[in-house]
């Protein structure tokens, strides 16, 4: 999962439509979903491992639509 800058605008916007606690994890580090800074600071290029993590009362609603965007390769094909 690539996340440059407009991967990451577009995960933070899917995840800012949820009311649930959003998290990313890559090496150690936690950010939150919905801060583009933050997204971007997981310095997650091609190939990294990422844990989504989401709490609330919408949480598997937002961890579908999140596996969706990244399954779908954030709409960027290959």
């Amino acid at each position: 999962m690539g996340l440059h800058a407009r991967a990451a605008a577009k995960l933070t916007h899917i995840a800012s439509g949820f009311q649930s606690d959003i998290w990313l994890s890559r090496s150690g580090r936690r950010v939150n979903a919905k801060s583009i800074m933050g997204v971007m600071m997981l310095a997650a290029g091609r190939g990294a491992t990422v844990t989504v993590e989401a709490d609330g009362a919408d949480a598997d609603a937002a961890l579908a639509a999140i596996t969706k965007l990244i399954a779908d390769r954030f709409g960027e094909g290959e």
